[in-house]
């Protein structure tokens, strides 16, 4: 695949939600551009999520730039029908995806950057990197600390009750995703869920009261607020709001809530301040699981300065000191919706809008996306031109790069 003609104007690496959002705006441009996906089938990362997985927020908050998500509102799509809904996407647009090509590496390279694959290299004067936030699980030390006869996985490696050996059960994480998990083998398993959960956001409020509340997190909560400043200062530290499952939810299904856990004492966890369904002793479990979250994975960008998150620092998702360099579903990138499925429109949009600035005269004129039904201009602000939502993340979006 190595390209010797002319470079492309822009690489999109990863055909997740944000490389998409990406990839549709493009094509409403004269920019010629391709999409670059790791995976075999665009959605992959989802597929392979644990089986009861729903996202996050109700289908009318779950849909990407001009094709609303296909389902009715007030209901819960599962990880499958969204994966799904990713290729429709790609195919309802015609958006020049390639999947199976993983980035290896990017470097800044005669006014433009080589994107070496496993298929070769491929010339490009801008790149958009949009490979999610969930690139690599994290856990903590204590991980290591464990006897060798507990089980641990990670959440991205958790499928079902059916999977897990019998015996006392910890989940590491009280954010959604661990509650859920934690929720869900509570029927089967003794439970332990280590943690405090995070805020809950009332069933209510999504259900009647989504697109005030979404307004709020997507044009209130933004780096250009002094509240939206404020909450982005703290944001990589904290855990998401539970949404659609509450702290009661596991108190009723039986789940023991213990706090943070510590370290290890004789292989097993112990918590801060000892485990109160144990007396104060180490707790005795069979299975651990990390709801831990996820950290970024960009080692592979030559000359890419990191923040202690993980991520770089940019302007509204231009890398400053390396011209051309783009990203896109970053977590808080403009607000607090930029990693959630709805926001990365804006933030997409925008991205584009910079690299038409840089290049007035396309390398080739491509023709321009023609709008079908329901095609429309979406650039933010009403709940009707916002999808809004989305499980930020499998639990976010996929990349080309893993």
């Amino acid at each position: 695949m190595d390209q010797n003609r002319q470079p492309l104007d822009a690489v999109v690496i990863g055909a997740g939600q944000a490389g998409l959002a990406a990839g549709y705006h493009l094509a409403r441009t004269r920019l010629r551009f391709e999409v670059l996906e790791g995976g075999p089938r665009m959605g992959d990362i989802w597929r392979r999520r644990w089986d009861s997985l729903r996202l996050f927020t109700p289908a009318q908050h779950d849909g990407l730039p001009g094709l609303p998500f296909p389902a009715a509102r007030n209901t819960f799509p599962g990880k499958d029908e969204f994966a799904a809904y990713l290729e429709s996407y790609a195919a309802r647009f015609g958006l020049p995806v390639r999947t199976g090509i993983r980035v290896t590496g990017v470097t800044p390279a005669d006014a433009g950057f080589a994107v070496e694959t496993t298929a070769g290299t491929v010339r490009a004067r801008n790149v958009i990197v949009a490979t999610g936030a969930n690139a690599l699980p994290r856990l903590p030390d204590a991980a290591a600390g464990l006897d060798a006869s507990i089980r641990q996985l990670h959440s991205s490696q958790y499928r079902g009750p059916a999977d897990i050996p019998d015996g006392d059960v910890l989940v590491v994480g009280a954010g959604t995703s661990g509650s859920e998990i934690a929720l869900e083998l509570a029927a089967s398993h003794r439970v332990l869920l280590a943690g405090r959960p995070t805020p809950h956001i009332p069933d209510p409020l999504l259900r009647y009261a989504g697109g005030a509340y979404w307004r709020f997190i997507h044009n209130v909560l933004t780096l250009r607020t002094p509240v939206g400043c404020k909450v982005a200062a703290g944001f990589h530290q904290r855990g998401a709001p539970l949404i659609r499952i509450s702290a009661k939810d596991l108190d009723r299904a039986g789940v023991v809530r213990v706090p943070r856990m510590t370290g290890t004492a004789g292989g097993q966890p112990v918590f801060d301040g000892g485990t109160p369904a144990d007396g104060g002793s180490p707790a005795v479990v069979r299975t651990v699981i990390w709801a831990t979250g996820y950290r970024p994975d960009l080692a592979w960008i030559d000359g890419l300065k990191l923040a202690p998150s993980g991520w770089p620092e940019t302007q509204r998702g231009a890398v400053p000191g390396i011209p051309g360099l783009y990203f896109v579903g970053m977590p808080f990138q403009y607000a607090l919706t930029s990693g959630l499925i709805g926001g990365v429109d804006r933030d997409a949009a925008y991205v584009v809008k910079q690299i038409e600035r840089r290049m007035p005269e396309p390398s080739v004129v491509a023709p321009v996306l023609q709008l079908g039904d329901g095609d429309g201009e979406d650039r933010g602000g009403s709940e009707a031109e916002h999808s809004g939502g989305g499980h930020s993340g499998s639990e976010r979006g996929h990349g080309g790069h893993a």
